[in-house]
C-alpha cells in the first residue's frame, strides 16, 4: 500500500498540477456534470421524515416509551443543518492539506482523490464516474461518502469519528510541519550568536554571526585558520570553528524541539518521509518532480504508529544532522578572518610554510 500511496498522490500531484487538459480537445468539448449538491441531496428527504415523527408523536404511534427515540430524533434534525456545514467545512480543511508543497505522498491515496472530487478538479466529475454525498444517520452523527474509479471501494468519513481525532489532535490528513520554520526558531536560542545578530522579534539577522568563542584559537590567544586555495599560486585564511563546543551549546535547544515534534508522532513521520530519511533541503524538495520522500525508508502511518524507540532515537538523530548540514553550517562554513590583516590573500606556499613555524613554536617543537 505504501507504494501505491506514494506513486498515486504524485501523479494525482503532477495531474492537477498540469496544464495538459487545457490542449485535450476531447476533454474541452465534453460537458463534464460537477454539480454534486452535498447539502442538497442531504436534506431534501428530511422534511418529510419530520413530518412522519410528528405525526407519530401528535397520533401517539412512537415506537419508543414516551415518544423518546422521535423526540430525539427531531432534535438531531434541528441541528443538522448547522452539524453538516460544520462537519464540511472540516472535511475540506483537511482534505486540503494535500495540496500543500511539502505534502508527503506516504499519506493515504484516496484522500487527495477526495480533493480532487469536493474541489471540482479537471478529471473527477460526475460524469466521469465521481461522486460524494452525505448521509445524516440515526445515531446524530453524519457521514460523508465518496465513490469513483480511483477508490475501489467508498470512502466514508463519519463527523463523530473525525471530531474524536481532531480533539486528539489528530487528523485523516497528515500535514508536513514547515522544517524551514522549525530550524530558523532554534537558531537563535542557542546562545552561539552575537547579540547583534538577534533581531527584536527574536529571529536571526541577515548578517548574523556566531560569536568569537566558538573560534579555533592558539595557544597565545591568537585565532586559528584553515588555508584553502584560492587560485593562481594564492590562498586566503578562514576561520576553523569548534564544532564539539558548538554541538554541546546547541543540543538542549535541538533536543526541546525534536521532544515537542514527537509528542505529535504523525507529524514526526511526515517530517522523516519528506526531509529527514534523505536529508533533502527545502529547496532539494521544492524543484524535485517528486517529493524526495524516504521511499524504501520511510515510515507508514497505518504500521509505524506508535513510533518504537528505534525510530525515535533514529528521528533525534537524523533531525540533528539535518540541522547542522543545512542550517548551521552556512554560519561556519568559509568565514573569513575579523582581523583585517589576517583576511587579506597571501602567496599560499608562503602561506602555509608560516603555519607550519607558528605550529612548532606554539607547541615548543622546534
Amino acid at each position: 500500500m505504501e507504494n501505491k500511496n506514494i506513486q498515486t498522490n504524485l501523479y494525482l500531484k503532477q495531474l492537477n498540477e498540469s496544464n495538459a487538459l487545457g490542449f485535450d480537445k476531447r476533454f474541452i468539448a465534453s460537458n463534464f456534470d460537477l454539480d454534486f449538491d452535498i447539502l442538497g441531496k442531504a436534506f431534501r428527504p428530511t422534511g418529510k421524515i419530520y413530518a412522519k415523527l410528528m405525526s407519530n408523536i401528535e397520533n401517539n404511534k412512537c415506537s419508543s416509551p414516551n415518544c423518546e427515540y422521535e423526540y430525539k430524533q427531531l432534535e438531531f434534525l434541528k441541528n443538522a443543518p448547522q452539524n453538516a456545514i460544520e462537519f464540511l467545512t472540516e472535511v475540506i480543511s483537511q482534505l486540503e492539506t494535500t495540496e500543500d508543497s511539502n505534502f508527503d505522498p506516504n499519506n493515504n491515496y484516496k484522500y487527495t482523490v477526495a480533493n480532487s472530487v469536493i474541489t471540482e478538479k479537471p478529471g473527477f466529475s460526475k460524469s466521469q464516474g465521481y461522486n460524494v454525498f452525505m448521509n445524516i444517520l440515526e445515531t446524530g452523527s453524519l457521514e460523508l461518502v465518496f465513490i469513483g474509479p480511483m477508490f475501489e471501494e467508498p470512502l466514508v468519513i463519519n463527523s463523530v469519528a473525525l471530531n474524536t481525532l481532531s480533539e486528539a489532535g489528530t487528523s485523516i490528513v497528515t500535514e508536513t510541519p514547515d522544517i524551514n520554520k522549525l530550524m530558523m526558531a532554534i537558531l537563535p536560542q542557542t546562545g552561539l550568536f552575537e547579540d547583534n545578530s538577534i533581531q527584536e522579534n527574536g529571529e536571526l539577522s541577515p548578517v548574523a554571526r556566531i560569536t568569537d568563542e566558538f573560534v579555533m584559537k592558539n595557544p597565545d590567544g591568537s585565532f586559528d585558520y584553515e588555508i584553502i586555495e584560492i587560485g593562481g599560486g594564492k590562498g586566503r585564511n578562514i576561520l576553523k570553528f569548534d564544532i564539539d563546543k558548538i554541538t554541546r551549546k546547541s543540543m538542549p535547544f535541538i533536543n526541546a524541539e525534536i521532544a515537542g515534534i514527537l509528542s505529535q508522532e504523525q507529524e514526526a513521520i511526515a517530517l522523516w518521509n519528506v526531509y529527514l530519511a534523505m536529508q533533502t533541503s527545502v529547496e532539494e524538495d521544492d524543484q524535485m518532480v517528486q517529493n524526495a520522500n524516504a521511499a524504501s525508508k520511510s515510515w507508514s502511518y497505518e504500521e509505524d504508529l506508535p513510533l518504537s524507540q528505534d525510530k525515535k532515537v533514529l528521528f533525534e538523530n537524523k533531525f540533528v544532522e539535518y540541522f547542522m548540514n543545512n542550517y548551521l553550517k552556512q554560519f561556519i562554513t568559509d568565514r573569513l578572518p575579523t582581523v583585517q590583516e589576517d583576511a587579506a590573500v597571501f602567496d599560499l606556499s608562503e602561506g602555509r610554510t608560516a603555519k607550519a613555524q607558528k605550529f612548532l613554536q606554539d607547541n615548543k617543537l622546534s
